[in-house]
């Protein structure tokens, strides 16, 4: 009670943010009783028909739910793999620009797709990638055949997982960037005394000096892997690359929208929830058990 009273305005400051965070975060987690009814509009959850674990075996047998689920975890293993990479690669290059200006600039440069809505990126490159699009007329110059590269399974999937993490690179490197700058200079000094070379000093300072941030973007994304990336294949996407780039999210939305099956359709979100929970605590239990690093 003590430590309360002295720290009650950092909790007041957080009162709005925890109000926020109940109603529209854990108020709608009561309408995933659907996933256990006949869900009616008209009757509303306490006059549905109870039918147990029926939708799950519904959703689970029909024929488009494997590939979804397939699609589903191949993007975002490969967006997650990338997003930690990528940002990596920038963020330890960039540490080595001696010029400052140019380092701040390219930062502003990679940082700046991330302001951007999918309304606006998704336009772009789908009229970057479009049958007459300047990237088909490059190809073309070159006497090579267009490519239709939004209508194509094997085009589109890699068309959204690089343009997603594109996009998002410029985050995850400013925070890794702040990470490195977090590391005691004074261990790069005793290492350079000590003949060791700015490739040493990365390998047995800089990495390690950034791993407790690795980790928990690593912990962070692994419990994302089912979340491929809703509004960016929505916008993108057509029936044409159901095939290839239907994920669970939007299987679900035009599942219970389109179909107005509302009840399989939240046993799917309930399922996709489940496993992502599990994900994060089976990671976040690895890092503390094996690098001891926790959050809390």
């Amino acid at each position: 009670m003590k430590t309360l009273k002295k720290e009650y305005l950092l909790h007041l400051m957080l009162l709005p943010g925890v109000i926020v965070t109940l109603i529209y975060a854990y108020g709608p987690m009561a309408g995933l009783v659907m996933a256990f009814q006949q869900f009616e509009p008209l009757s509303g959850f306490f006059h549905s028909k109870f039918v147990g674990f029926n939708n799950f075996r519904y959703v689970f047998e029909l024929p488009d739910f494997k590939q979804v689920l397939w699609n589903t975890v191949v993007i975002a293993l490969f967006k997650m793999v990338l997003f930690l990479l990528v940002p990596l690669i920038l963020a330890l290059l960039l540490n080595e620009v001696t010029k400052r200006w140019f380092s701040r600039f390219i930062q502003s440069a990679i940082f700046l797709p991330f302001f951007l809505s999918w309304t606006v990126l998704g336009g772009v490159i789908i009229e970057l990638f479009s049958l007459n699009g300047p990237v088909n007329a490059l190809i073309t110059a070159l006497d090579l055949k267009p490519i239709m590269f939004m209508l194509d399974n094997h085009w589109f999937r890699g068309i959204v997982i690089g343009s997603d993490v594109w996009k998002g690179m410029g985050y995850n490197m400013i925070v890794m960037l702040a990470a490195i700058t977090g590391i005691n200079a004074t261990l790069y000094e005793a290492a350079e005394v000590d003949g060791a070379g700015r490739w040493k000093q990365m390998i047995h300072i800089t990495l390690p000096g950034m791993s407790p941030i690795l980790i928990l973007l690593g912990v962070l994304s692994l419990g994302g892997i089912l979340n491929a990336g809703f509004e960016q294949i929505l916008i993108m996407y057509n029936p044409t690359v159901y095939e290839g780039a239907d994920i669970i999210d939007t299987f679900v939305y035009r599942l219970g929208m389109f179909s107005q099956q509302f009840g399989p359709a939240a046993a799917v979100g309930l399922f996709k929830s489940v496993i992502s929970l599990v994900l994060v605590s089976v990671t976040y239990y690895g890092a503390y058990k094996f690098n001891n690093y926790r959050i809390f």
